[in-house]
């Protein structure tokens, strides 16, 4: 590893990651990443991508093998391993601490949009929402997301995901996708792979060649996205947008 430190900010700056943690954690403990994905209720496949995920955000390997004994080897963490799992304990604490001081005589401590503190992404649209219903698709998972204004959003996301994020109906979770992956115009024709979503264009590009559209929904969220040259769109006017299931990304508080 050529950096000097590690960079827990990036591996534990995320609520969503908290699975991933009780992965590496149950490693720690049971010397298994088969046993630790038993324990943490996913599949070996997820148990992986968790571990691989954080390798990538450490800048190393956070689990090594371990040869030989009577089980004839398994799984035991590195130093940096251990590092992360001592500082995401110490970070829960701090967490719980702030969050006694400033959410004990409101709902702010189970809401996305505190998790949202801590989320930093290029992604313009975050809405928060809250998980309708889970069903297979074409071997993908489909989740189904009820806006707070009574709208639905659907996305697209593999079975590891969903073990890793924890989802289930009535969880609070943040949608989020790019600016880029959604397409403004009048009209857009519907699609069983695409949201569609109706609302009044607030700003739109001037440009010839199209450019950024801003859209007020029903119950005032916000959207921004694309529209293509010669869309013709004006403030006040009411325009639908359309994004592909699969660019609909879910976020998940600890």
């Amino acid at each position: 590893m050529s950096k000097k430190t590690l960079p827990l900010a990036d591996v534990l700056g995320h609520e969503a990651s908290d699975k991933r943690i009780d992965i590496l954690r149950r490693i720690g403990q049971a010397g298994s990443i088969s046993e630790a994905a038993r324990g943490a209720g996913v599949s070996y496949k997820a148990a992986w991508q968790a571990l691989e995920t954080l390798a990538n955000l450490a800048g190393t390997p956070l689990v090594e093998k371990a040869v030989g004994g009577s089980g004839g080897g398994g799984a035991v963490l590195t130093p940096a391993g251990q590092r992360v799992l001592q500082a995401a304990d110490e970070l829960a604490r701090a967490r719980q601490d702030v969050l006694a001081r400033l959410g004990s005589s409101g709902d702010a401590a189970g809401r996305p949009g505190m998790a949202a503190l801590a989320l930093r992404t290029s992604m313009r649209n975050q809405f928060p929402c809250t998980v309708g219903a889970l069903s297979p698709h074409t071997g993908l998972v489909r989740v189904k997301l009820l806006l707070a204004d009574g709208g639905t959003l659907y996305s697209r996301i593999t079975r590891e995901s969903v073990q890793l994020l924890g989802l289930e109906p009535g969880l609070p979770v943040l949608a989020l996708c790019k600016a880029t992956a959604v397409q403004v115009a009048q009209r857009v024709a519907p699609s069983p792979t695409r949201n569609v979503l109706a609302g009044v264009v607030t700003r739109a590009s001037r440009a010839a060649a199209g450019g950024e559209v801003g859209l007020r929904l029903p119950g005032g969220v916000q959207l921004v996205g694309f529209a293509g040259a010669g869309h013709g769109l004006k403030t006040g006017q009411n325009a639908m947008a359309c994004v592909d299931e699969a660019g609909v990304v879910i976020a998940a508080s600890g």
